[in-house]
Protein backbone atom coordinates (compact mmCIF):
# COMPACT_ATOMS: atom_id res chain seq x y z
CA UNK A 1 0.00 0.00 0.00
CA UNK A 2 2.83 2.40 0.83
CA UNK A 3 4.40 1.78 -2.57
CA UNK A 4 1.06 2.55 -4.21
CA UNK A 5 0.76 5.92 -2.43
CA UNK A 6 4.39 6.76 -3.22
CA UNK A 7 3.64 6.11 -6.89
CA UNK A 8 0.57 8.35 -6.77
CA UNK A 9 2.55 11.11 -5.07
CA UNK A 10 5.29 10.85 -7.69
CA UNK A 11 2.85 11.04 -10.59
CA UNK A 12 1.02 14.04 -9.14
CA UNK A 13 4.15 16.02 -8.21
CA UNK A 14 6.66 15.03 -10.88
CA UNK A 15 4.38 14.68 -13.89
CA UNK A 16 1.98 17.39 -12.75
CA UNK A 17 -1.17 15.37 -13.37
CA UNK A 18 -4.37 15.22 -11.36
CA UNK A 19 -5.05 12.57 -8.71
CA UNK A 20 -7.76 10.82 -10.79
CA UNK A 21 -5.37 10.68 -13.75
CA UNK A 22 -2.59 9.35 -11.52
CA UNK A 23 -4.80 6.55 -10.24
CA UNK A 24 -5.46 5.50 -13.84
CA UNK A 25 -1.76 5.30 -14.74
CA UNK A 26 0.22 2.13 -14.14
CA UNK A 27 3.99 1.91 -13.74
CA UNK A 28 4.23 0.55 -17.30
CA UNK A 29 2.73 3.78 -18.65
CA UNK A 30 5.79 5.93 -18.02
CA UNK A 31 9.58 5.80 -18.20
CA UNK A 32 11.99 8.26 -16.58
CA UNK A 33 15.27 8.96 -18.36
CA UNK A 34 18.06 10.81 -16.55
CA UNK A 35 20.82 12.78 -18.26
CA UNK A 36 23.40 15.48 -17.56
CA UNK A 37 22.91 16.96 -21.05
CA UNK A 38 21.29 20.34 -21.57
CA UNK A 39 18.68 21.60 -24.04
CA UNK A 40 19.55 24.78 -25.91
CA UNK A 41 16.56 24.95 -28.27
CA UNK A 42 13.76 22.77 -29.66
CA UNK A 43 13.43 24.79 -32.85
CA UNK A 44 14.83 22.74 -35.79
CA UNK A 45 16.21 25.95 -37.28
CA UNK A 46 18.36 26.56 -34.20
CA UNK A 47 18.92 23.26 -32.36
CA UNK A 48 22.45 21.96 -32.87
CA UNK A 49 23.52 20.11 -29.74
CA UNK A 50 23.04 16.46 -28.83
CA UNK A 51 20.08 16.48 -26.44
CA UNK A 52 18.14 19.18 -28.31
CA UNK A 53 18.49 17.25 -31.57
CA UNK A 54 17.76 13.91 -29.93
CA UNK A 55 14.50 15.16 -28.44
CA UNK A 56 13.54 16.54 -31.85
CA UNK A 57 14.28 13.11 -33.34
CA UNK A 58 11.64 11.68 -31.00
CA UNK A 59 8.97 14.36 -31.38
CA UNK A 60 9.40 15.25 -35.06
CA UNK A 61 10.01 13.45 -38.33
CA UNK A 62 11.40 14.32 -41.73
CA UNK A 63 10.70 13.29 -45.27
CA UNK A 64 12.94 10.29 -44.72
CA UNK A 65 14.33 8.49 -41.68
CA UNK A 66 16.79 5.78 -40.69
CA UNK A 67 15.78 2.21 -39.98
CA UNK A 68 16.54 1.90 -36.24
CA UNK A 69 19.95 0.36 -35.64
CA UNK A 70 21.14 0.96 -39.20
CA UNK A 71 22.20 3.73 -41.61
CA UNK A 72 19.53 2.68 -44.13
CA UNK A 73 17.21 5.47 -45.34
CA UNK A 74 13.48 4.73 -45.70
CA UNK A 75 10.39 6.93 -46.21
CA UNK A 76 9.24 9.04 -43.28
CA UNK A 77 6.61 11.67 -44.03
CA UNK A 78 7.30 11.14 -47.72
CA UNK A 79 5.54 8.31 -49.50
CA UNK A 80 8.19 8.23 -52.21
CA UNK A 81 10.72 10.40 -54.00
CA UNK A 82 12.56 10.67 -57.31
CA UNK A 83 15.94 12.18 -58.19
CA UNK A 84 16.63 13.76 -61.56
CA UNK A 85 19.38 12.29 -63.77
CA UNK A 86 21.63 15.29 -63.14
CA UNK A 87 21.11 14.96 -59.37
CA UNK A 88 19.91 18.57 -59.07
CA UNK A 89 16.19 18.01 -58.41
CA UNK A 90 14.52 15.90 -55.72
CA UNK A 91 10.76 15.41 -56.10
CA UNK A 92 8.76 14.26 -53.08
CA UNK A 93 5.26 12.90 -52.77
CA UNK A 94 3.88 13.12 -49.22
CA UNK A 95 1.80 10.52 -47.44
CA UNK A 96 -1.90 11.29 -47.21
CA UNK A 97 -3.63 13.05 -44.31
CA UNK A 98 -0.48 14.03 -42.44
CA UNK A 99 -1.06 16.27 -39.43
CA UNK A 100 0.97 18.10 -36.82
CA UNK A 101 0.20 17.35 -33.17
CA UNK A 102 -2.18 20.34 -33.06
CA UNK A 103 -4.17 19.02 -36.02
CA UNK A 104 -2.80 21.43 -38.64
CA UNK A 105 -1.91 19.81 -42.00
CA UNK A 106 1.62 18.76 -42.91
CA UNK A 107 1.75 19.57 -46.60
CA UNK A 108 4.13 20.67 -49.34
CA UNK A 109 3.68 24.33 -48.37
CA UNK A 110 4.82 23.52 -44.82
CA UNK A 111 8.01 21.91 -46.12
CA UNK A 112 8.77 24.83 -48.42
CA UNK A 113 8.17 27.27 -45.57
CA UNK A 114 10.32 25.27 -43.15
CA UNK A 115 13.33 24.93 -45.46
CA UNK A 116 13.22 28.59 -46.47
CA UNK A 117 12.82 29.59 -42.82
CA UNK A 118 15.97 27.68 -41.80
CA UNK A 119 17.98 29.40 -44.53
CA UNK A 120 16.55 32.85 -43.72
CA UNK A 121 17.15 32.64 -39.96
CA UNK A 122 20.79 31.57 -40.40
CA UNK A 123 20.85 29.49 -37.24
CA UNK A 124 23.82 27.29 -36.38
CA UNK A 125 22.72 24.27 -38.52
CA UNK A 126 21.45 26.38 -41.44
CA UNK A 127 24.55 25.83 -43.60
CA UNK A 128 23.47 22.20 -44.03
CA UNK A 129 20.69 23.49 -46.28
CA UNK A 130 21.85 26.95 -47.37
CA UNK A 131 25.09 25.62 -48.89
CA UNK A 132 23.16 23.18 -51.08
CA UNK A 133 19.53 24.20 -51.63
CA UNK A 134 18.77 26.58 -54.49
CA UNK A 135 15.00 26.78 -54.03
CA UNK A 136 11.85 24.81 -53.22
CA UNK A 137 8.96 24.50 -55.67
CA UNK A 138 5.45 23.46 -54.61
CA UNK A 139 3.57 21.42 -57.21
CA UNK A 140 0.45 20.82 -55.12
CA UNK A 141 -0.45 20.08 -51.49
CA UNK A 142 1.21 16.67 -51.55
CA UNK A 143 4.04 17.16 -54.04
CA UNK A 144 7.05 19.48 -54.14
CA UNK A 145 10.55 19.73 -55.55
CA UNK A 146 13.84 20.72 -53.97
CA UNK A 147 16.31 22.16 -56.46
CA UNK A 148 19.99 22.02 -55.53
CA UNK A 149 22.87 24.34 -56.40
CA UNK A 150 24.93 21.28 -57.32
CA UNK A 151 24.53 17.53 -57.23
CA UNK A 152 25.24 16.26 -53.72
CA UNK A 153 25.37 12.50 -53.12
CA UNK A 154 24.40 12.44 -49.40
CA UNK A 155 21.64 15.08 -49.66
CA UNK A 156 18.92 12.53 -48.91
CA UNK A 157 20.67 11.85 -45.56
CA UNK A 158 20.47 15.52 -44.59
CA UNK A 159 16.70 15.30 -45.03
CA UNK A 160 16.68 12.75 -42.18
CA UNK A 161 18.30 15.28 -39.84
CA UNK A 162 16.42 17.71 -37.60
CA UNK A 163 17.27 20.85 -39.62
CA UNK A 164 15.04 19.48 -42.41
CA UNK A 165 12.03 18.64 -40.23
CA UNK A 166 8.81 20.53 -41.02
CA UNK A 167 7.35 23.12 -38.65
CA UNK A 168 3.82 24.51 -38.55
CA UNK A 169 3.81 27.80 -40.53
CA UNK A 170 0.94 29.07 -38.36
CA UNK A 171 3.03 28.78 -35.19
CA UNK A 172 6.68 29.20 -36.19
CA UNK A 173 7.45 32.71 -37.45
CA UNK A 174 9.99 33.10 -40.23
CA UNK A 175 11.67 36.12 -38.66
CA UNK A 176 12.49 34.69 -35.22
CA UNK A 177 13.38 31.42 -33.53
CA UNK A 178 10.53 29.66 -31.71
CA UNK A 179 10.86 29.20 -27.95
CA UNK A 180 7.49 27.69 -27.01
CA UNK A 181 6.31 24.10 -26.73
CA UNK A 182 7.14 22.39 -30.06
CA UNK A 183 4.41 21.36 -32.47
CA UNK A 184 5.19 17.75 -33.30
CA UNK A 185 5.16 15.49 -36.33
CA UNK A 186 6.78 12.42 -34.69
CA UNK A 187 5.80 9.68 -32.20
CA UNK A 188 5.83 11.98 -29.16
CA UNK A 189 4.83 15.55 -28.38
CA UNK A 190 6.00 17.83 -25.57
CA UNK A 191 3.34 18.22 -22.89
CA UNK A 192 5.43 20.13 -20.35
CA UNK A 193 8.87 21.73 -20.37
CA UNK A 194 10.41 23.03 -17.15
CA UNK A 195 13.57 24.71 -18.42
CA UNK A 196 16.75 23.26 -17.03
CA UNK A 197 14.86 20.59 -15.06
CA UNK A 198 12.68 18.23 -17.06
CA UNK A 199 10.71 17.64 -20.24
CA UNK A 200 7.58 15.50 -20.34
CA UNK A 201 6.70 13.71 -23.58
CA UNK A 202 3.36 12.08 -24.36
CA UNK A 203 2.17 10.18 -27.40
CA UNK A 204 1.29 12.32 -30.41
CA UNK A 205 -2.30 11.35 -31.30
CA UNK A 206 -1.86 12.55 -34.90
CA UNK A 207 1.35 10.66 -35.67
CA UNK A 208 1.02 8.68 -38.90
CA UNK A 209 3.24 5.78 -37.87
CA UNK A 210 3.40 3.18 -35.11
CA UNK A 211 2.60 4.63 -31.73
CA UNK A 212 5.37 5.00 -29.14
CA UNK A 213 5.83 1.92 -26.95
CA UNK A 214 5.34 3.87 -23.70
CA UNK A 215 2.63 6.55 -23.25
CA UNK A 216 4.74 8.97 -21.17
CA UNK A 217 8.48 9.66 -21.13
CA UNK A 218 9.95 12.05 -18.59
CA UNK A 219 13.45 13.37 -19.30
CA UNK A 220 15.09 14.65 -16.12
CA UNK A 221 18.09 16.93 -16.42
CA UNK A 222 20.75 16.55 -13.71
CA UNK A 223 23.41 19.06 -12.77
CA UNK A 224 26.31 16.63 -12.93
CA UNK A 225 27.32 12.96 -12.97
CA UNK A 226 27.17 12.62 -9.19
CA UNK A 227 23.56 13.82 -9.07
CA UNK A 228 22.65 11.42 -11.88
CA UNK A 229 24.43 8.55 -10.13
CA UNK A 230 22.62 9.18 -6.84
CA UNK A 231 19.25 9.34 -8.64
CA UNK A 232 20.06 6.01 -10.28
CA UNK A 233 21.04 4.31 -7.02
CA UNK A 234 17.89 5.70 -5.36
CA UNK A 235 15.84 4.22 -8.23
CA UNK A 236 14.41 7.63 -9.09
CA UNK A 237 15.04 6.99 -12.79
CA UNK A 238 14.63 3.98 -15.09
CA UNK A 239 17.40 4.82 -17.54
CA UNK A 240 20.65 6.80 -17.22
CA UNK A 241 22.01 7.89 -20.59
CA UNK A 242 24.78 10.49 -20.76
CA UNK A 243 26.80 10.85 -18.75
CA UNK A 244 28.10 9.01 -15.71
CA UNK A 245 31.75 9.23 -14.74
CA UNK A 246 33.82 6.29 -16.05
CA UNK A 247 34.44 5.12 -12.45
CA UNK A 248 30.70 5.23 -11.71
CA UNK A 249 29.82 3.17 -14.77
CA UNK A 250 32.52 0.64 -13.88
CA UNK A 251 31.12 0.37 -10.36
CA UNK A 252 27.48 0.05 -11.34
CA UNK A 253 28.28 -2.79 -13.76
CA UNK A 254 28.82 -4.87 -10.59
CA UNK A 255 25.40 -3.93 -9.19
CA UNK A 256 22.80 -6.68 -9.77
CA UNK A 257 19.98 -4.14 -9.53
CA UNK A 258 20.88 -2.68 -12.92
CA UNK A 259 21.70 -3.67 -16.48
CA UNK A 260 24.42 -1.94 -18.50
CA UNK A 261 24.90 -1.62 -22.25
CA UNK A 262 27.91 -0.48 -24.27
CA UNK A 263 27.79 0.30 -27.98
CA UNK A 264 29.84 1.95 -30.72
CA UNK A 265 29.56 5.67 -31.25
CA UNK A 266 30.41 8.11 -34.05
CA UNK A 267 30.92 10.79 -31.36
CA UNK A 268 34.30 12.53 -31.50
CA UNK A 269 36.07 15.11 -29.34
CA UNK A 270 38.54 17.68 -30.57
CA UNK A 271 40.49 20.81 -29.76
CA UNK A 272 39.38 23.72 -31.96
CA UNK A 273 41.62 26.61 -32.92
CA UNK A 274 40.23 29.93 -34.08
CA UNK A 275 42.78 30.37 -36.86
CA UNK A 276 42.19 34.13 -36.96
CA UNK A 277 42.93 34.53 -33.25
CA UNK A 278 46.55 35.21 -32.31
CA UNK A 279 48.75 33.25 -31.69
CA UNK A 280 46.68 30.43 -33.22
CA UNK A 281 46.81 32.09 -36.63
CA UNK A 282 50.28 30.51 -36.83
CA UNK A 283 49.98 26.88 -38.06
CA UNK A 284 53.37 26.06 -36.50
CA UNK A 285 51.96 26.71 -33.02
CA UNK A 286 48.93 24.56 -33.78
CA UNK A 287 51.22 21.78 -35.03
CA UNK A 288 53.43 22.05 -31.94
CA UNK A 289 50.36 21.61 -29.73
CA UNK A 290 49.34 18.57 -31.78
CA UNK A 291 52.68 16.98 -30.87
CA UNK A 292 52.41 18.04 -27.21
CA UNK A 293 49.04 16.39 -26.52
CA UNK A 294 49.21 12.83 -25.21
CA UNK A 295 45.91 11.11 -26.03
CA UNK A 296 46.88 7.92 -24.19
CA UNK A 297 47.23 9.81 -20.92
CA UNK A 298 43.84 11.51 -21.38
CA UNK A 299 42.16 8.19 -22.18
CA UNK A 300 43.68 6.29 -19.27
CA UNK A 301 43.73 8.96 -16.57
CA UNK A 302 40.37 10.60 -17.28
CA UNK A 303 38.29 7.88 -18.94
CA UNK A 304 39.69 4.62 -17.52
CA UNK A 305 40.38 3.45 -21.05
CA UNK A 306 36.69 3.70 -22.01
CA UNK A 307 37.29 5.80 -25.16
CA UNK A 308 39.61 5.33 -28.16
CA UNK A 309 42.33 7.65 -29.53
CA UNK A 310 41.51 9.49 -32.74
CA UNK A 311 43.99 10.97 -35.23
CA UNK A 312 41.62 12.48 -37.76
CA UNK A 313 38.12 13.96 -37.84
CA UNK A 314 36.41 11.06 -39.60
CA UNK A 315 35.67 8.40 -36.95
CA UNK A 316 37.25 5.00 -37.12
CA UNK A 317 34.96 2.47 -38.77
CA UNK A 318 33.59 4.95 -41.32
CA UNK A 319 34.80 4.77 -44.89
CA UNK A 320 37.24 7.57 -45.76
CA UNK A 321 38.93 7.42 -42.34
CA UNK A 322 42.70 8.01 -42.46
CA UNK A 323 44.83 8.59 -39.37
CA UNK A 324 46.93 11.63 -40.27
CA UNK A 325 47.60 13.67 -37.14
CA UNK A 326 50.95 13.33 -35.36
CA UNK A 327 51.28 11.12 -32.31
CA UNK A 328 52.59 12.44 -29.02
CA UNK A 329 56.18 13.70 -29.36
CA UNK A 330 57.14 16.24 -26.71
CA UNK A 331 60.64 16.73 -28.16
CA UNK A 332 59.16 17.72 -31.52
CA UNK A 333 56.75 20.14 -29.83
CA UNK A 334 59.63 21.78 -27.93
CA UNK A 335 61.70 21.99 -31.11
CA UNK A 336 58.94 23.86 -32.98
CA UNK A 337 58.21 26.23 -30.10
CA UNK A 338 61.90 27.07 -29.63
CA UNK A 339 62.22 27.79 -33.36
CA UNK A 340 59.49 30.41 -32.88
CA UNK A 341 61.46 32.15 -30.13
CA UNK A 342 59.72 30.79 -27.05
CA UNK A 343 61.71 29.84 -23.95
CA UNK A 344 61.28 29.34 -20.21
CA UNK A 345 61.98 33.04 -19.77
CA UNK A 346 59.63 33.93 -22.65
CA UNK A 347 56.83 31.33 -22.62
CA UNK A 348 53.88 31.26 -24.97
CA UNK A 349 50.86 32.42 -22.96
CA UNK A 350 47.50 31.02 -24.04
CA UNK A 351 43.98 30.31 -22.74
CA UNK A 352 42.17 26.99 -23.13
CA UNK A 353 38.38 27.15 -22.84
CA UNK A 354 35.96 24.38 -21.91
CA UNK A 355 32.30 23.98 -20.92
CA UNK A 356 32.10 22.41 -17.43
CA UNK A 357 28.96 20.31 -17.76
CA UNK A 358 27.83 19.91 -21.37
CA UNK A 359 30.16 16.98 -22.11
CA UNK A 360 29.86 15.49 -18.65
CA UNK A 361 31.69 15.85 -15.38
CA UNK A 362 34.99 14.68 -16.89
CA UNK A 363 35.43 17.85 -18.93
CA UNK A 364 37.38 19.83 -16.34
CA UNK A 365 39.79 16.90 -16.02
CA UNK A 366 40.26 16.76 -19.80
CA UNK A 367 41.05 20.48 -19.90
CA UNK A 368 43.42 20.25 -16.93
CA UNK A 369 45.28 17.29 -18.46
CA UNK A 370 45.80 19.16 -21.74
CA UNK A 371 46.95 22.26 -19.82
CA UNK A 372 49.51 20.16 -17.94
CA UNK A 373 50.71 18.49 -21.13
CA UNK A 374 51.27 21.84 -22.85
CA UNK A 375 53.02 23.29 -19.82
CA UNK A 376 55.19 20.15 -19.56
CA UNK A 377 57.10 21.48 -22.58
CA UNK A 378 58.40 24.22 -20.28
CA UNK A 379 57.59 26.76 -23.00
CA UNK A 380 53.86 27.30 -22.51
CA UNK A 381 51.75 28.95 -19.81
CA UNK A 382 48.13 27.86 -20.14
CA UNK A 383 45.21 29.49 -18.35
CA UNK A 384 41.93 27.58 -18.09
CA UNK A 385 38.60 29.34 -18.51
CA UNK A 386 35.09 27.90 -18.68
CA UNK A 387 31.59 28.98 -19.67
CA UNK A 388 28.22 27.26 -19.49
CA UNK A 389 26.89 25.91 -22.75
CA UNK A 390 24.65 28.76 -23.95
CA UNK A 391 27.44 31.29 -23.36
CA UNK A 392 30.01 28.89 -24.81
CA UNK A 393 28.08 28.66 -28.09
CA UNK A 394 27.85 32.44 -28.25
CA UNK A 395 31.58 32.79 -27.59
CA UNK A 396 32.77 30.40 -30.27
CA UNK A 397 30.43 31.67 -33.01
CA UNK A 398 31.52 35.25 -32.27
CA UNK A 399 35.21 34.31 -32.28
CA UNK A 400 35.80 35.14 -28.62
CA UNK A 401 37.77 31.96 -27.86
CA UNK A 402 41.10 31.16 -29.49
CA UNK A 403 41.46 27.55 -28.33
CA UNK A 404 38.65 25.43 -26.92
CA UNK A 405 37.26 21.92 -26.51
CA UNK A 406 34.34 20.74 -28.61
CA UNK A 407 32.58 17.52 -29.58
CA UNK A 408 30.67 16.30 -32.62
CA UNK A 409 27.80 13.95 -33.28
CA UNK A 410 26.84 13.23 -36.89
CA UNK A 411 24.04 15.14 -38.57
CA UNK A 412 24.01 12.51 -41.30
CA UNK A 413 25.98 9.28 -41.63
CA UNK A 414 28.58 10.23 -44.21
CA UNK A 415 32.24 11.39 -44.11
CA UNK A 416 31.10 14.70 -45.57
CA UNK A 417 29.53 15.48 -42.19
CA UNK A 418 32.97 15.23 -40.54
CA UNK A 419 34.72 17.24 -43.24
CA UNK A 420 32.47 19.98 -44.62
CA UNK A 421 31.25 21.52 -41.32
CA UNK A 422 34.80 21.63 -39.98
CA UNK A 423 36.84 22.62 -43.03
CA UNK A 424 34.67 24.31 -45.67
CA UNK A 425 35.10 28.09 -45.74
CA UNK A 426 31.32 28.60 -45.61
CA UNK A 427 30.82 26.25 -42.65
CA UNK A 428 33.89 26.46 -40.38
CA UNK A 429 32.80 29.75 -38.73
CA UNK A 430 29.88 27.79 -37.21
CA UNK A 431 32.53 25.66 -35.48
CA UNK A 432 34.39 28.74 -34.24
CA UNK A 433 37.43 27.81 -36.34
CA UNK A 434 37.15 30.22 -39.29
CA UNK A 435 39.42 27.96 -41.34
CA UNK A 436 39.66 28.65 -45.06
CA UNK A 437 41.72 26.84 -47.68
CA UNK A 438 40.90 27.17 -51.37
CA UNK A 439 42.29 23.75 -52.26
CA UNK A 440 40.30 22.10 -49.45
CA UNK A 441 37.11 23.83 -50.63
CA UNK A 442 37.68 22.52 -54.14
CA UNK A 443 38.28 18.98 -52.92
CA UNK A 444 35.26 18.99 -50.58
CA UNK A 445 33.00 20.20 -53.38
CA UNK A 446 34.45 17.55 -55.71
CA UNK A 447 33.73 14.82 -53.15
CA UNK A 448 30.14 16.03 -52.77
CA UNK A 449 29.53 15.75 -56.50
CA UNK A 450 31.02 12.26 -56.88
CA UNK A 451 28.72 9.27 -56.49
CA UNK A 452 31.25 6.43 -56.23
CA UNK A 453 32.26 5.73 -52.62
CA UNK A 454 35.83 4.72 -53.50
CA UNK A 455 36.38 7.91 -55.50
CA UNK A 456 34.98 10.03 -52.69
CA UNK A 457 37.17 8.26 -50.12
CA UNK A 458 40.31 9.10 -52.11
CA UNK A 459 39.35 12.77 -52.12
CA UNK A 460 38.71 12.76 -48.36
CA UNK A 461 42.13 11.22 -47.81
CA UNK A 462 43.68 14.19 -49.62
CA UNK A 463 41.67 16.60 -47.47
CA UNK A 464 42.81 14.87 -44.29
CA UNK A 465 46.45 15.12 -45.39
CA UNK A 466 46.06 18.89 -45.79
CA UNK A 467 44.28 19.12 -42.46
CA UNK A 468 47.23 17.42 -40.76
CA UNK A 469 49.56 20.08 -42.14
CA UNK A 470 47.34 23.06 -41.28
CA UNK A 471 46.12 21.61 -37.94
CA UNK A 472 43.04 23.81 -37.45
CA UNK A 473 41.79 21.04 -35.14
CA UNK A 474 43.39 18.41 -32.94
CA UNK A 475 41.15 15.31 -32.85
CA UNK A 476 41.42 13.70 -29.41
CA UNK A 477 39.29 10.61 -29.03
CA UNK A 478 36.21 8.71 -30.19
CA UNK A 479 33.59 7.82 -27.62
CA UNK A 480 31.38 4.86 -26.90
CA UNK A 481 27.72 4.79 -25.89
CA UNK A 482 26.98 3.65 -22.34
CA UNK A 483 23.61 3.28 -20.73
CA UNK A 484 22.40 1.99 -17.36
CA UNK A 485 18.84 0.73 -16.95
CA UNK A 486 16.61 -1.10 -14.55
CA UNK A 487 16.19 -4.84 -15.26
CA UNK A 488 12.57 -4.39 -16.37
CA UNK A 489 13.43 -1.95 -19.17
CA UNK A 490 13.37 -3.25 -22.75
CA UNK A 491 13.77 -1.77 -26.23
CA UNK A 492 16.89 0.34 -25.61
CA UNK A 493 18.84 0.51 -28.88
CA UNK A 494 22.36 1.87 -29.08
CA UNK A 495 22.03 3.17 -32.60
CA UNK A 496 25.16 3.62 -34.80
CA UNK A 497 24.03 7.20 -35.46
CA UNK A 498 23.55 7.70 -31.71
CA UNK A 499 19.86 8.48 -32.04
CA UNK A 500 18.47 7.43 -28.65
CA UNK A 501 14.97 6.35 -29.55
CA UNK A 502 12.66 6.94 -26.59
CA UNK A 503 9.69 5.68 -28.58
CA UNK A 504 11.07 2.11 -28.64
CA UNK A 505 11.65 1.85 -24.87
CA UNK A 506 9.13 0.01 -22.70
CA UNK A 507 8.75 -1.74 -19.35
CA UNK A 508 8.17 -5.47 -19.08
Amino acid sequence: MKRFFKLLLFLVITLGISLPQAMAISQKDYIIIGTTDKVSSLDPAKAYDYLSDNILQNIMEGLVKYVPGTAKIVPGLAQRWAISKDGLTYTFWLKKNLKFSNGDPINAQAFKYSIERVIKLKGEPSFLLSDIVKNVEVVNDSQFRIHLKYAFAPFINILAFTVSFPVDPKIYKNDAFYNGLPISSGPYMVKKWVRGQQIELVRNPHYHGDKAKTPIVLIKLYRNANALYIALLNKEIDVAYRTLLPQQFKQIKKNKNFKTMIGPSPFIREVVFNVKYKPFDNPKIRKAFAYAINRTQIINDVFNGQVSPLYTLIPEGMWGHKSVMPHYNQKKAIEILKSLGYSKANPLKITLWYSPSHYGSTEAAVALTIKNQLEATGLVKCQLKSAEWATYIDYWTKGVMGMFLLGWYPDYFDPDDYMWPFLATSASPQMGCFYSNKKVDELLLKARKLTDTKDRAKVYEQVQDIMAQDAPYIPLFQGKQRVVLKPNIEGVLLDPLQIFRYYLIRKK
